[in-house]
């Protein structure tokens, strides 16, 4: 064999020894959505070219697949009555969710497939019988991400319960939730979150906000920390930088880290937008925190640096936009459903009513401003990037493929698998796993 085909081969078996092994939690291990450089992932699909499988995915859910090892993880309702409700529908709602209860019997279902082949490995259901509360009616009673630690799997359905499965599906606990009133009846969505030994969940609502821990192993309440907030859906963060871990909260009164007990670290004031969606992340030694609902008029962007203390708020009458902790900030630029992503050191907005903007990830600095998609694309999947390339999952399927270095807003193809999409994807071991209104895709180049 000739020296060049000898490095090419270390090269490219080096590359996918390094590739995306997990996708242990919502947006991936490193909450934000970026994965690892792979030539298998691809960057064209349909609903025939690059599929390794395609299965069918029961009921509702919005939930994202998590991947560990050779298992695949959903969450999906279904109920014994679909055709009697409302399904979700796509667009801007400015209402009430649906604060009646829905018909029929509901059955809270938990499916592991194989990585491999699509096969049904196991399915358990959790709960069976009538929701507790009404929902928003975008939304579904499996909107909330599954984590894992590799050991065991948990599984959350927010005004329910919180389940803990081994990786067989054995149920190892379970943890009740008491449902509360929540804004316009619009239920719970943000998704739990693992650190060592402790499972985190936050639960705001309208009569007793609270973050908890319980323990991974026995599901032991840890801690509970009551908070001053209204409802949010946004997930929790765990920030690790050089000082400490902290557990990172969004909400509209004040953002707040706390420590792995559960005592508030720092907190940040400030007009937050009234609904609480987008997820805290870090890159680059920075926290970025943002929410934009779309009637709002301060839609904030906050670039917070490690080892703060106290109160960071921003002196808002004298209009500064940074401090000694807040790196920069941005007044209206934060997206309302979407989570945004930094991929190299760019820091990309994508916006519900089909948008995007890009800024300098260390400084803020506009690269370039709000660009419209094609007409009609709306969006509440997050966006994704790997290989030098920035993914948007519009609401009717179609995947937009954009030049992630281009100082430009530069779409490079479209892809589409003409089908109502409102999760957020996967990327793990060479393959992208997308989940529509009823099916799960895995896409992959490898042959």
């Amino acid at each position: 064999m000739k020296p060049t085909y000898i490095a090419l081969g270390l090269f490219l078996a080096t590359t996918l020894a390094q590739a995306q092994e997990h996708w242990p939690r919502f947006r991936g291990a490193n909450a934000m959505s970026v994965a690892q450089e792979d030539p298998r992932l691809p960057d064209r699909w349909s609903k025939t070219e690059n599929v390794h499988w395609r299965v069918h995915a029961p009921g509702l859910g919005w939930s994202s697949p998590i991947i560990w090892g050779k298992r695949v993880f959903l969450t999906s309702v279904v109920c014994d009555e679909a055709d009697a409700n409302e399904a979700p529908k796509a667009g801007l709602y400015n209402g009430r969710g649906r604060q009646e209860i829905p018909k029929g019997t509901h059955h809270w279902l938990t499916t592991c497939f194989d990585i491999e082949t699509g096969k049904q490995l196991w399915q358990h259901e959790a709960h069976t019988g009538s929701p507790p509360v009404g929902r928003h009616p975008k939304s579904t009673y499996a909107s909330e991400t599954p984590a894992t630690d590799g050991e065991r799997l948990y599984v959350l359905f927010g005004d329910l319960g919180l389940w803990c499965y081994d990786m067989e599906g054995k149920v190892l606990w379970e943890h009740h939730i008491e449902a509360k009133k929540t804004m316009y009846d619009y239920g719970a969505a943000g998704s739990p979150v693992v650190h060592e030994n402790q499972v985190i969940v936050v639960y705001d609502n309208h009569e007793a906000s609270y973050i908890a821990a319980f323990d991974t192993k026995t599901g032991k309440e840890r801690w509970r920390t009551a908070r001053d907030e209204k409802s949010t859906w946004a997930t929790p963060f765990i920030w690790k930088h050089a000082q400490r871990t902290e557990i990172v909260v969004s909400g509209k009164n004040r953002i707040r880290s706390y420590d792995l007990s559960g005592k508030v670290l720092w907190e940040c004031g400030g007009k937050m937008s009234n609904l609480i969606i987008p997820s805290p992340f870090a890159a680059h030694d920075l926290l970025y925190v943002t929410s934009g609902y779309f009637a709002d008029k301060v839609r904030p962007v906050f670039a917070i640096k490690p080892g703060a203390s106290g109160d960071i708020s921003l002196d808002e009458d004298n209009e500064e936009t940074s401090n000694e902790f807040v790196q920069w900030y941005l007044r209206k630029a934060g997206p309302y459903n979407t989570s945004p992503i930094v991929y190299n050191e760019r820091y990309f907005t994508l916006l519900d009513r089909g948008m995007m903007t890009c800024h300098h990830a260390k400084t803020g600095a506009e690269i370039f401003g709000r660009v419209r998609f094609p007409k009609g694309a709306t969006f509440t999947s997050s966006p994704w990037a790997y290989n030098g390339k920035v993914f948007c999952l519009s609401e009717a399927g179609v995947t937009y493929v954009l030049d992630a270095n281009a100082n430009e807003f530069t779409i490079l193809n479209e892809n589409n698998l003409d089908a109502f999409c409102m999760a957020s994807p996967a990327v793990a071991q060479g393959k992208l796993f997308i989940r529509t209104e009823d099916a799960l895709y895995c896409l992959s180049n490898a042959k």
